[in-house]
Order: structure tokens, then sequence, then C-alpha cells
């Protein structure tokens, strides 16, 4: 399957100047096989991966001399064959599980610059947290991996020549030919979601069952995951923060609440859960702003935010989201996609690399995002909507008090100005900032 971030993945093998890469990401994005695939495409194959955590042997290479040539002769040893710098791409997968393995980077940066060494982990993120892991900081080129937007989707259920008609469409404010389809596809994206077993299974099969099937199981692992890297006690808390978020996502003021995680709850007992979440890649934080003036990190109120999901499809999943129900547009009005629709917004503009924040005003108005914008003077507001209906007092409010050169509003409405206001479909919404 294409993911967008191989681009940047060969730009990295091609560059004289590359240091080793920390390939981060959630369990089950899909990052051994990119690395497998940028192997395929750039070193013709030439590649020796090593499971970090699964084998013994690859950890025990690293506890004595770090010195790069001592490590290259004992990891070829293990592997059976000649690891070659400059020809062999060497792959170390969940390198979290060992920390002499992780400070290595360092040395091949410094001392063994031609060979191109990628580390991968799931849970990279919780681990250099814990005491004792240090990050080789200056030495290694970092990417993270997320789960697939809704263009990848597009092209692995066949429709990718589709994804520039969409992007024309963005930029010119033209309204889409396929918007029907587009829409079709995009309330199968999100009950798929973007994790790639996901996709995958959905691409040959069409079976939403298969794909629950494949979602939970994530779920299952996530939840193994929170009991093998924290104590009992924190595992326990990480699991009920986790377990709230859909609960928090179907209140009409979607800012976090303590008290739905357990009655009584506050952040001194759950906020290190979160923290464990964000480092583990599996949520996403959006924070309050009190003001749309620029720049907005200096507006921030980092005690009140939103907590989405990684991956809206897992989401779904977790919230019990009947496919049957969410597909048909009969059955879509009568219930509630407020919040997993714009989970999956937050999701695709945080695979833009924008930051999540939102906006409020007192008690009298809220407004989803601000984000900012090349141009703009101020904050843009962006307004999201689960189907036509798109009546907004906020968006009112906020565009009277600070008047922003534009507007955004995504909804079920194809592409077009309305009032000054830019529509932008849901299924565009990996448009902004992309």
């Amino acid at each position: 399957m294409r993911r967008n971030l191989m681009i940047r993945l060969k730009d990295w093998a091609a560059s004289p100047n590359r240091k080793p890469l920390l390939l981060y990401g959630a369990r089950q994005t899909g990052k051994t096989y990119l690395l497998t695939e940028l192997a395929e495409t750039m070193f013709s194959g030439e590649h020796v991966r090593f499971d970090v955590e699964r084998d013994a042997r690859v950890r025990a290479a690293f506890e004595r001399d770090l010195e790069p040539s001592i490590l290259l002769r004992r990891l070829s040893q293990i592997a059976g064959r000649v690891i070659e710098p400059g020809r062999t791409l060497l792959i170390l997968d969940e390198v979290q599980a060992s920390n002499r393995a992780l400070a290595a980077l360092k040395y091949f940066c410094e001392d063994m610059p031609q060979l191109h060494v990628a580390a991968a982990g799931s849970l990279l993120g919780v681990a250099v947290n814990r005491q004792g892991f240090s990050m080789p900081v200056g030495k290694v080129d970092t990417l993270t991996l997320r789960p697939m937007g809704f263009d990848e989707f597009l092209e692995a259920v066949g429709d990718g020549a589709l994804i520039a008609e969409i992007r024309d469409c963005y930029e010119h404010g033209v309204a889409c030919y396929l918007h029907e389809a587009m829409l079709e596809r995009f309330w199968q994206y999100l009950i798929v979601g973007g994790m790639p077993e996901a996709v995958s299974t959905f691409a040959e099969n069409g079976d939403y069952a298969s794909v629950r099937d494949r979602q939970l199981n994530i779920l299952d692992l996530y939840a193994a995951d929170m009991a093998k890297y924290a104590t009992p006690v924190e595992s326990a808390r990480i699991q009920d923060t986790w377990n709230s978020i859909p609960a928090q996502l179907a209140k009409e003021n979607h800012k976090f609440q303590y008290k739905l995680v357990r009655s009584g709850g506050r952040a001194a007992v759950y906020g290190p859960a979160i923290a464990w979440l964000l480092a583990a890649g599996l949520v996403e934080r959006c924070v309050r702003v009190s003001d749309g003036r620029l720049p907005l990190a200096m507006h921030e109120d980092a005690s009140a935010f939103k907590i989405y999901m990684g991956d809206t499809g897992l989401l779904a999943a977790r919230s019990e989201l009947d496919p049957a129900l969410a597909t048909d547009a009969g059955y879509r009005r009568r219930i509630d996609l407020g919040g997993v629709v714009e989970n999956h917004v937050a999701q695709a503009m945080t695979a833009n690399g924008i930051p999540l924040r939102y906006w409020t005003s007192g008690n009298t108005a809220e407004l989803d995002f601000v984000i900012q914008m090349p141009g703009e003077p101020v904050g843009v507001p962006v307004e999201v909507k689960s189907s036509d209906n798109t009546r907004s007092r906020s968006l009112t409010v906020y565009r009277g008090k600070y008047e922003p050169t534009q507007a955004i509003r995504l909804s079920t409405k194809n592409f077009g100005v309305e009032n000054g206001i830019r529509s932008i479909p849901l299924y565009a919404a990996f448009c902004i900032g992309g």
C-alpha cells in the first residue's frame, strides 16, 4: 500500500548528510512494512532486519562494546550474512527494548555515517521517558508514521486517481463532480480508519465484520502494551483514561473531563496516564486558546484540552459504531457522529503537522479548531459538521471578534463559498496544510 511517508524515507536514504533514522509510530501503523518496502526500492532488497524485543542475541550484542565495526561484525554473525555499509539497510525493529541499541545510534552517526541504519519502535516515546533511557539528541533523524489518511485509503481501495481531482477542487474552490461518490467513500473510511491491516482487509473483501475483528485485535494489543510497559496501578489508570475517550467525545462540549474517567478523578491522578498515551502515539491532544491573535501558542491554556484517538477507525470500534448505520444516509442522521467526525479532522491535521488548538469565549462560544496559515493575520477558524446542517453561532462570534480573512467549514457540502465561509467536504480534510 502506498504511504505518503515513503517520499521522505527515500529522501533520507538518498541524502549524503543523513543520520541514523528513528521511525516513531504506534503499534500496527506499518513501520516494518514501510522500511522493508524502502529496502526493496532503494537497496535492491539488500537489508537485514532484527527484532530487538524478541531476539535476546541482538540485545546481547549491544551489551558490550558499542564501537560500530564490532557491532556490525556481531550483527552480521547473528544474521548469517555480511552487513555492508553503503549497500545494506540495517533495520532495528522495536529498538526501545534496548537502551544500549538506542545509544549505539550516536556512534553509528559519528563513526560509520556511510551505514544506513533505520531504527523503529512502537513505544519509543514511552521507553525514552523511563529511567535509564537516553535519546541520542542531534545524532538521529526522526520521522513519525501515523495511520493512513483518507488519500492513502483511496489509493488502497483503487481510487487513487481521484486524489488529484480532490486537491484541484480544494485549491480552486470548485465543486467536485464526484462529490456523492467521495462522501460514500468517506463514510466507509470513518468506519475502517487508517490502520493498514484494517484497510487491507476492507480493500480485499469490503467486509466490515472482518475489519472490526482486526480493529479489536489491535485494541487488545494496545491493552497488552499498557500492562507490559507500566506498573499495575499505572496500567489501570491508563486503560481507564483510554476507555473514557468515546464518552469524552460524545459530550456536547468535548473538553476532557477527569470525572468521566473515574468519579472524583483529578489531574494529579490521571495526568500521567494521558502523558503515557501521548508518548505511545495512541492519542492526540488539542489545547484551548483564549485568543485568536497570533501567535496562537502564546494564548494556550494547558489545563483545558480535548483528547482524540490516533485512529478514527479504532474510535469507531471502541464506540461500537454500527457500520450499517454509519454508511446508510437514512440512518446516519439519527445517530451521533459529531465526535467521530471531529476526530477524523484532528487526525488529518495532525498528519499534516498542524498543531491542534480550539477556541472558546467564556461559556458563550466554542470553535472546533483554530489554525495558523501563511499570510493570515489571525488564527483561521475551522468548524466541523457531520452533516449539511451548517448553522453555527460560535463561528459567527469568532469572525465578528477577530475578522479573519478566511474561515473554513468542513461538512458534507461540496466545495464552495457561502456567506464568506469556505466550504470544504469532510473527505478533503487531508488537503488542509498538506
